[in-house]
């Protein structure tokens, strides 16, 4: 057997054992076997170059790192769903199509994957080209990082030139393994793992994304050969057969009623799938029917998404235990019998405050009812009365502060200000400025991603550094040494590396990024910026007079008395002097900008390359606009970056103006 044979032979069995292994979870070989094939093909492919193929399972590993995505246009649009949110609509929605392409129309039901929507094109079998949703029209070329996923075939087992159209997640084992090594590391975790998948799937650097277990269902033919197929139910089997992962469909058939039962027992299914879905899709089987139905403006009119209300179960209130915020506010806290909730297993849900858990009626011992809100954050909705015993203890908020013994005060109603801080109305707050859990959570407030972003500086991280004495105020992260890191339990030199990297690169961050990190009370994001744009550098702020301050346009006595008694402490003094000798940036460069979109409310929904959505924020409020959280018919643009859901789907419903970044930046020019 000659070189080439044996590369192409190696390359055929890796591909099988690779199959049986990643998507039967029925391996044949031992993993000491495999790799040894695998470094065998690597070895011989790197002595002989000219032997090189795209479709090689060595491609899988990832290659070198991108600046950025190349844009790729659809050659079929890539749309969005009608959403329906309750079965009446879902009735009616069938009854349409029956009435208009005839009664006997069958419809096919699949889950509706929790992940990332991207397009795969092969030509003659071999995949050419990965791509993003995007806006529906232009995508990311993530075609290094698409290679990484095992279950999507590098080689179809048909010279076949054809695109079709898939949905990447992350497996809940892939996500929690993930969240694991990120707590080990102070990071910050995932808040599920559809955002999980579609950070690792947009990772500029492909051998990131090779080891975050990504996965893959193919529910859609897009464009190329497909001969002999007439129904969505033959397409998955003809795709299916040329070697991809496809959607299981869960029913096929003409039954209204058949429709619904299998859209609820997917709902019962649920807690057992290995991946999270946030609905059922519910679409004509006849390709021919769904051409007569044709598009809408911008969703076909032959598919609906089913969308799932909040997952909800029912688990044990085991005890409410006080979290001190970084302002002092003391929030209860339920502690739960550990239950598996969207995805996630979830043992805590604040309960915001005590009038809450009088509301609610709510004791330490009761069953309750825990849901996550949006899917991400949990909350206790309600206690289960019938299930008492008897047994249960109502819950009374402490008269001293659990972290270190300090008077508590309830918050004047009349100080309220919904600046985006911790404060909250009638709040029961700690009064000991050196109140330890305070210094914690304000020193994690410091370095977090919208301070001052030192990466990897998280609670776990400035609990140890306290607790060794290292650190005694927030500018102490300053002045630690590589050792000082390298000395702390799970934190090697490689960590402590990475830390002085990320400490120096936040020296550069400037005024508002200081001001919001120093923790003023009542001073949000927003206020900070514009703080930093009235006085220019920090030491004009200790000279500021609460006129002066109340002159930017929306501070009241409030938020000026705050910021004046902020900078009157001889403790600020001192950080900030601390500071600015260590090097970080304490001014401001005020540039003057035009009021354009003043009068416009903006939506952001969506990934926007290279740009947080923050920072986008920044820059229309910079210029006059308003950012809002949701859609409605006075809002006068929606910035759409990869993966928008509702918001995209509500915008275009009202005939919102839909904008993507490139379009933003020629606004803001």
């Amino acid at each position: 057997m000659n070189i080439e044979e044996r590369i192409n032979r190696l390359r055929k069995e890796i591909a099988y054992h690779s199959k049986r292994y990643y998507e039967n979870d029925a391996p044949e070989i031992s993993d000491f076997e495999y790799d040894k094939m695998f470094e065998e093909l690597k070895r011989l492919e790197e002595e002989n170059p000219e032997l090189y193929s795209e479709s090689s399972p060595t491609q899988r590993v990832g290659g070198k790192a991108l600046d950025k995505f190349e844009k790729v246009k659809h050659e079929v649009k890539m749309a969005s769903l009608t959403d329906v949110f309750d079965f009446d609509e879902l009735r009616a929605f069938i009854r349409r199509v029956k009435l208009e392409v005839g009664g006997d129309t069958e419809f096919s039901v699949e889950p509706k994957i929790d992940g990332l929507s991207v397009s795969l094109k092969y030509e003659n079998g071999i995949l050419k080209v990965g791509a993003t949703r995007g806006d529906g029209t232009t995508g990311e070329d993530v075609t290094a990082n698409i290679k990484t996923i095992r279950s999507i075939p590098l080689e179809l087992n048909k010279n076949d030139s054809i695109t079709v159209r898939g949905e990447v997640y992350m497996p809940h084992k892939s996500f929690e393994k993930l969240n694991r090594e990120k707590e080990e590391n102070g990071e910050n975790l995932w808040a599920n793992p559809r955002n999980a998948a579609a950070g690792s799937l947009r990772c500029l650097d492909s051998k990131e994304t090779a080891k975050r277990g990504l996965d893959i269902f193919v529910f859609n033919y897009q464009a190329g050969e497909l001969e002999g197929v007439e129904t969505h139910k033959q397409t998955i089997e003809k795709i299916a057969s040329l070697g991809f992962k496809t959607i299981p469909l869960l029913y096929v058939g003409n039954d209204e009623d058949e429709i619904i039962n299998a859209v609820i027992k997917l709902g019962e299914d649920r807690p057992s799938l290995d991946f999270d879905i946030d609905g059922t899709v519910i679409k004509v089987n006849s390709l021919q029917k769904r051409r007569e139905l044709g598009e809408g403006t911008s969703t076909p009119k032959w598919a609906v998404a089913y969308k799932f209300p909040p997952e909800q179960k029912k688990t044990r209130l085991l005890d409410i235990v006080i979290q001190v915020g970084r302002t002092g506010v003391l929030t209860p806290n339920a502690v739960l019998e550990p239950v598996r909730l969207a995805g996630t297993s979830v043992s805590r849900a604040t309960l915001h405050n005590i009038d809450i858990i009088k509301e609610k009626d709510i004791r330490i011992g009761d069953n309750v009812i825990v849901q996550k809100a949006g899917d991400i954050i949990p909350e206790v909705v309600g206690s289960v009365k019938e299930d008492r015993t008897g047994e249960e203890s109502p819950y009374n908020m402490p008269d001293k502060c659990p972290s270190c013994g300090g008077n508590l005060t309830y918050d004047d109603a009349d100080d309220f200000v919904d600046d985006g801080t911790d404060f909250t109305l009638g709040a029961l707050r700690c009064t000991n400025p050196s109140c330890p859990a305070q210094l914690e959570r304000n020193i994690t407030h410091f370095a977090s991603k919208k301070a001052m972003n030192i990466e990897g500086v998280g609670g776990k991280l400035v609990k140890a550094l306290l607790e060794n004495h290292l650190i005694h105020d927030a500018s102490d992260l300053y002045y630690l040494s590589k050792e000082d890191i390298a000395s702390l339990e799970r934190m090697g030199e490689k960590s402590a590396d990475n830390f002085i990297s990320s400490v120096e690169a936040s020296k550069k961050m400037g005024l508002a990024r200081v001001i919001y990190a120093l923790g003023i009370r009542h001073i949000g994001e927003v206020a900070s910026g514009e703080l930093a744009s009235k006085f220019g550098t920090i030491d004009a702020l200790f000279n500021a007079t609460e006129e002066e301050i109340k002159e930017i346009g929306d501070f009241g006595d409030v938020m000026a008395k705050s910021v004046v008694e902020f900078f009157k402490k001889d403790e600020t003094r001192y950080i900030v002097e601390r500071l600015k000798n260590a090097g970080v940036k304490t001014s401001e460069e005020v540039k003057e900008l035009s009021n354009e979109f003043e009068g416009l409310t903006f939506v952001l929904t969506g990934t926007l390359e290279n740009m947080t959505r923050d920072e986008a924020s920044e820059m229309i409020k910079a210029r006059g606009g308003k950012v809002s959280s949701s859609v409605s018919a006075k809002t006068d643009y929606v910035l759409a970056g990869e993966a928008a859901g509702s918001k995209l789907t509500k915008a275009q419903s009202l005939g919102v103006k839909i904008i993507d970044k490139e379009a933003f930046l020629e606004m803001c020019k």
